[in-house]
């Protein structure tokens, strides 16, 4: 188990993690993707914390959403200043109780955060893959995941737990690995994109491809298209938030002066903002990723796939209990998507909770500190998990 820092007195975190890679799918056994493409080897990045219990029945798999990596929760050393992406959610004592639970967290195929994707190296080619990658799915990715759980001896997930794209691989996992879940917890998730989502994401990615420097994904030994990655990253971080909460947090506010420059700087705070928030994502994330976890997202509908274009269909596939959250103002996926989700669940008789947070924050809410929802997913998986078998 994890050795437990402090580095605050109100705030315990699980520790030390270390990144770790699996890989499989070696030649001439590669993966078939839902492309009917063959792709291998594979690496997944993942982290693990909590300590496995003897029957191995209290897994929970976290998975994460567009930008997301396999470092959950902790620090990589005593001197990080930044812990995982979900600290706040995950660690002795919290919502998803480390205490109780063995936590994974996988990384996405398809992602430039250790897992092969577009800027992993070609083994036939020795040259980084590019566009020459296939495009994944969420099954995809889902398929993969599965592969590092059967590396990792489990066979029943007390829960598989996401937000946003995490959340659609949540969904999918349920669907078809309906024996291996025992819960589920979508949370800001949807079953499809709708038109608006697909339109914000084709914009993003419409702003890497017209930066010069991209050049057909061939950018790997020159300049990046740090500043069409930069406005892609600026475009979806607008989606992320609401207008409640720019209002609250920027309103009509100038940056560092009294009064307008009368050019093209950034006076408004908002601008500041969304300048500083895209120049940081460009030092961590890779162009070619962005499209390609943005078209799985697009890509993905559950009741089309599943279905037959029935989402009642869909769901009578699953056999988890879910709690599914939605958030008050989460404009990208609304609630009345998780309430649609919810009915076709209820009309599968599935045990099925319920609970849509008011929260100002827009889409990002899931990942910040929440009481409510925190205390929503602790009674939630203290029952699934004293209900499951032992």
């Amino acid at each position: 188990m994890s050795e437990y820092i402090e580095h605050d007195r109100d705030k315990i975190s699980v520790g030390i993690v270390e990144k770790k890679l699996f890989t499989f799918a070696e030649p001439p056994d590669e993966m078939v993707l839902e492309s009917g493409a063959r792709v291998g080897p594979l690496t997944l990045a993942y982290e693990t914390c909590g300590t496995l219990n003897e029957d191995k029945s209290n897994v929970i798999l976290i998975l994460h959403a567009l930008s997301g990596d396999s470092h959950v929760a902790g620090y990589y050393t005593p001197d990080d200043e930044k812990p995982g992406w979900w600290d706040n959610m995950v660690g002795p004592g919290k919502g998803i109780d480390t205490d109780k639970y063995f936590i994974v967290c996988s990384n996405i195929i398809g992602s430039c955060m250790g897992s092969t994707g577009p800027c992993t190296i070609n083994p036939k080619t020795v040259l980084p893959y590019g566009l020459d990658f296939p495009v994944v799915t969420i099954g995809d990715m889902v398929e993969a995941q599965k592969a590092l759980m059967v590396h990792l001896g489990v066979k029943k997930l007390l829960a598989v737990v996401g937000g946003s794209i995490g959340g659609m691989q949540v969904l999918e996992w349920c669907i078809r690995y309906p024996e291996m879940v025992v819960s589920a917890i979508p949370l800001a998730s949807t079953t499809k994109h709708s038109a608006l989502a697909i339109a914000f994401n084709e914009v993003a990615r419409q702003a890497i491809m017209a930066d010069p420097n991209w050049n057909d994904g061939e950018y790997y030994f020159g300049p990046k298209p740090d500043m069409g990655l930069a406005v892609a990253r600026m475009i979806g971080h607008i989606t992320y938030l609401s207008d409640e909460s720019m209002r609250l947090k920027f309103g009509r506010r100038l940056q560092d002066k009294s009064d307008f420059s009368f050019n093209f700087d950034a006076d408004f705070q908002v601008e500041s903002y969304l300048r500083y928030q895209g120049k940081k994502f460009v030092e961590r994330f890779d162009a070619n990723s962005f499209l390609y976890i943005t078209k799985a997202g697009d890509y993905y509908d559950l009741e089309k796939q599943h279905g037959d274009g029935s989402e009642v269909k869909a769901f009578s596939k699953m056999a988890a209990a879910f709690l599914v959250v939605s958030f008050t103002s989460d404009w990208l996926y609304p609630t009345y998507q998780s309430r649609a989700m919810v009915k076709a669940m209820k009309k599968n008789g599935l045990d099925v909770s319920f609970c849509e947070i008011e929260a100002e924050w827009g889409h990002d809410a899931f990942l910040l500190p929440n009481a409510r929802l925190t205390a929503v997913i602790r009674g939630f998986l203290e029952r699934v998990f004293n209900q499951s078998p032992k």
